[in-house]
């Protein structure tokens, strides 16, 4: 497994000159509170709360984790009409909350959602993570259409050992009420036809992850979605399926600040 860096040690120092009346005085700035804004898939807010923990433990940053409004029963306005619109809420909440550096990391739809705000050219923020996103559209790798299957069928498409997968409270045997939140945003194919195109356009990181066993989209279609971004890297995570941060996430963690050490 991959070795992972010492809590803290994501970002390097800076040097920056700070005038002040008369005086320049240059500071060596080692700030380790690097923001992270962490965007929930069709699962719900409870795939990715638990990687929000290991984030915030192993690199003591500020790991913020909203529930997209009408997932998890919360209300959602009628403005919200698509996954645009719902990355400029979360822009304003960048700017209501006076945060720079962010990095946003989203997965499945919330990968989609992250390179939606990435798009939106917010100075706030400085890369994105996306991990096993849905969105573009590709030849011949279709996104599954998850919308009539049972939590069973989605976790067997969406497990590398589906065995493993945690079994929601009261056991769940048809479709999650968030899959039509989900549909609510994306619509029922699951994709933007102009999404690719828009994203050749982006100027900042962005790091693809895929896992080597997803079978909602597969790593030609992780493969493609990076070759959109000009300034991507992409990973491919074995023994992992749509849901790395649940299936596998000290690898995910591993990859994603190894990336940063290099950086």
């Amino acid at each position: 497994m991959t070795s992972l860096p010492a809590a803290g040690s994501l970002r390097p120092t800076r040097t920056e000159t700070h005038t002040l009346g008369p005086v320049e005085v240059t500071v060596e700035d080692r700030d380790r509170t690097r923001p992270y804004l962490l965007l929930h898939g069709g699962g719900g807010v409870a795939t990715m709360s638990g990687f929000a923990d290991l984030l915030a433990e192993r690199t003591h940053a500020r790991v913020l984790l909203p529930t997209h409004p009408g997932f998890g029963g919360t209300p959602k306005p009628e403005s919200l009409t698509g996954v645009t619109e719902l990355a400029r809420l979360y822009v304003e909440l960048l700017d209501e909350l006076d945060l720079t550096d962010v990095t946003v990391i989203g997965n499945s739809f919330g990968g989609w959602l992250a390179a939606e705000i990435a798009l939106q050219e917010s100075p706030r923020v400085s890369g994105a993570v996306i991990i096993d996103g849905i969105g573009i559209e590709v030849d011949s790798h279709p996104p599954a259409d998850v919308s009539g299957l049972s939590l069973d069928e989605i976790r067997a498409l969406s497990w590398h050992d589906p065995a493993k997968a945690p079994v929601p409270p009261g056991g769940g045997t048809g479709p999650s009420p968030d899959i039509q939140a989900l549909i609510g945003y994306t619509g029922p194919n699951m994709s933007d036809p102009t999404l690719a195109e828009r994203l050749g356009g982006l100027d900042l990181p962005v790091h693809v992850v895929w896992g080597e066993s997803d079978r909602i989209v597969d790593p030609d279609y992780g493969k493609a979605y990076a070759a959109a971004i000009p300034m991507s890297a992409f990973t491919l995570l074995p023994r992992t399926g749509h849901l790395p941060q649940v299936e596998t996430p000290e690898e995910l963690l591993g990859a994603l600040l190894d990336l940063g050490e290099r950086a």
